[in-house]
């Protein structure tokens, strides 16, 4: 099957592969998944709560944020590869 396809069926997902993909990026989740926990158990209940929605709205911005760095590169890799083409000629 070819990469359009697999990206069709959704047997390429990219933002999975891109999260965790090296050494250095697993450590710091490690170091902030710990972070994160202590600083919840200093919290009250509303602050605990505040911090939630926080936490949300910061992991929907970098869902977008990472779509549109996507997007980005992927119309950067088809002009790159348009131009190849082109003075290929």
């Amino acid at each position: 099957m070819n990469v359009i396809k697999e990206l069709w069926h959704g047997n390429i997902v990219p933002q999975e592969n891109s999260r965790t993909n090296t050494k250095e990026m697993k450590e710091l989740l490690g170091y902030m998944a710990r972070h994160h926990e202590d600083l919840e158990k200093t919290f009250t209940e509303d602050q605990k709560a505040i911090f939630e929605k926080f936490h949300d709205c910061w992991s929907e911005y970098m869902s977008l944020a990472e779509a549109a760095i996507f997007e980005y590169a992927f119309r950067l890799g088809a002009r790159l590869m348009m131009e190849i083409e082109t003075d290929a000629k």
